[in-house]
């Protein structure tokens, strides 16, 4: 028996710095300087802050109804975030399918895998990506999904000799086989197939390279308007892009009979918690969204300056062409942005939302989640859904699951197994039990 925890704990370990590293996040906890930038870990350095309100319009009027919330408000707040932060989109035209595996028995044939090759544009050459579906065997019904946006091709990400291999971009801007590349670790798909629970995985890096120039090769790229070798002002960075191509696969899903559309999860680490925020946001067809260690830019209180901040996203040598050029004039005045992070969580409710972190990622601010997802709760309530229902910081380890979810584990960025486990009683109290 001891042998056994001894290994489970080097297992954790591992599981851990694996999440470090397709995440791609440097650990700046001790960090006192980034891009040249100060960073503060200290609260009594986090400055007073008033967070704009979420139930006024802007016209001055409240919003007392929820159908107010949605005829008005939240399209204002929607089109902020589109012209302030993320950049807009555009419409999704000419994408189209390609089924390339239907039903192959999988996991002592409790499972069955699907393959299916999604076009973004007329062109099958280029801007595609292959989207990896487990599904329970035997189905009584369609089965709810967690939809994984990940930062490795579909066959590194799982341990399955029997998924296509797919390209991978490295740092330096090229694109190379995926056996090529390092497998840091496999997904543990039969945890959640076991509870009834589809999974699919689709590798973000097939959507939108993630760094300055891959614009040349993804699909905002495809979108340049004439003469133009960038966006406009108000126009999509790479988290929007991402953020665009999960609806296109989940456009795919809904041509889907095994698959129970109202009941998808997404899920996405880092700068793909951002992803999938925006994306639960932008499109509502999306039944949930858990984000992981979202931060700055996601789920965490801009406007605290603690942790990294604005002004380190958008610095030249990081992360600026994750948001719309718009974003940058907030890098010194965050209190001027018309929207923060509870602004962002609002836009998922009602549907449920999960917010995970760490309690070391001192980086992505897991006290900020939490006060954002607090400063959300109004949204929620108004809409007859159960906000995180407490003042307090819960300590590492706690689960608060409501319809709001907040769960912080022991240890710093990254997906650790403690967080699936709470995932799957998220999806089962919202998706699956009566």
């Amino acid at each position: 028996m001891q042998k056994l925890t001894d290994k489970m704990n080097i297992y954790h370990l591992c599981f851990f710095f694996v999440c470090m590293l397709l995440t791609g996040q440097r650990s700046y906890s001790q960090t006192k300087v980034v891009a040249g930038i100060p960073v503060n870990y200290e609260e009594e350095n986090v400055p007073n802050y008033t967070l704009p309100s979420l139930l006024r319009l802007s016209s001055g009027e409240l919003v007392e109804s929820p159908d107010t919330w949605f005829e008005k408000r939240r399209p204002e707040i929607l089109d902020l975030f589109a012209t302030e932060q993320f950049g807009k989109a555009p419409d999704r035209e000419n994408v189209s399918f390609r089924v390339f595996e239907t039903r192959t028995s999988v996991l002592d044939s409790k499972a069955i895998r699907q393959q299916v090759t999604i076009y973004f544009t007329e062109d099958t050459l280029r801007n595609k990506a292959d989207l990896l579906l487990y599904l329970p065997a035997n189905l009584q019904e369609p089965a709810p999904l967690l939809l994984k946006i990940g930062f490795s091709p579909n066959c590194l990400a799982v341990d399955d000799p029997g998924v296509r291999e797919g390209m991978i971009w490295t740092r330096e801007g090229k694109q190379i086989p995926a056996s090529e590349g390092r497998k840091f670790g496999s997904f543990d798909v039969e945890k959640f197939i076991d509870q009834g629970i589809g999974v699919a995985f689709i590798y973000y890096g097939d959507i939108e390279p993630d760094f300055p120039s891959g614009i040349e090769y993804g699909i905002r790229g495809r979108y340049l308007k004439p003469g133009k070798e960038w966006p406009a002002p108000d126009e999509w960075g790479t988290i929007s892009a991402w953020a665009w191509g999960l609806s296109c696969v989940m456009d795919y899903l809904e041509i889907n009979a095994q698959i129970n559309v109202d009941q998808v999860a997404l899920h996405g680490v880092s700068r793909l918690g951002k992803t999938v925020l925006w994306a639960g946001a932008r499109d509502e067809r999306f039944g949930m969204v858990i984000a992981s260690c979202s931060g700055e830019g996601g789920a965490a209180i801009s406007r605290r300056q603690y942790g990294e901040t604005i002004k380190h996203m958008i610095d030249s040598t990081r992360y600026f062409y994750q948001f719309c050029s718009n974003r940058s004039q907030y890098g010194d005045q965050p209190e001027n942005c018309p929207v923060d992070a509870h602004m962002l969580i609002s836009l998922m409710a009602p549907r449920p939302l999960l917010l995970l972190t760490g309690d070391t990622d001192y980086w992505s601010d897991p006290k900020g989640e939490f006060l954002a997802a607090k400063a959300a709760e109004p949204v929620y309530q108004l809409l007859g859904k159960a906000g995180l229902e407490t003042g307090t910081w819960p300590t590492a380890g706690t689960p608060i699951l409501h319809d709001l979810g907040y769960f912080m584990h022991a240890g710093g960025h990254g997906t650790l197994p403690v967080d699936y486990e709470v995932m799957i009683e998220f999806i089962k109290m919202h998706f699956t039990t009566p």
